[in-house]
């Protein structure tokens, strides 16, 4: 994995923390949740996949447990480290089912949208 672009940093002020590379993720697929101007769906969050959370993503019509060869998707399993967007993790927030999240790999643009104090109760361990 690449360390994350233009120096960006985490919503705890630290350098972005690289978040997942089996499978590579992140909106410039180098393994870090980066944004920019073209990233409108904001994949900052730095998630541990787990089963309610891809039951609820499947249900709010994005499958991320589904291979997608024709794309080089492998499919989440739980465990997977995977950046989100911003608004999908917020909806599960709210629906009880948010994943956990990795802060050191979480990007500070992620509070533009939910709170820190939400993600720091569901920080992973």
């Amino acid at each position: 994995m690449s360390a994350s672009r233009d120096n960006a940093l985490n919503v705890q002020g630290g350098a972005l923390a690289p978040c997942g590379g089996a499978p590579i993720t992140g909106y410039f697929r180098n393994g870090c949740c980066d944004t920019g101007p073209d990233d409108t769906g904001m994949h900052t969050v730095c998630a541990v996949m787990t089963p309610e959370f891809l039951a609820f993503s499947r249900s709010a019509g994005n499958d991320l447990a589904t291979p997608q060869p024709e794309s080089g998707f492998p499919g989440l399993s739980p465990g997977d480290r995977w950046c989100l967007c911003v608004g999908r993790w917020r909806e599960a927030l709210e629906a009880g089912v948010a994943p956990p999240v990795i802060l050191a790999a979480t990007h500070e643009e992620t509070l533009a949208v939910v709170m820190l104090e939400d993600l720091e109760r569901h920080a992973s361990a």
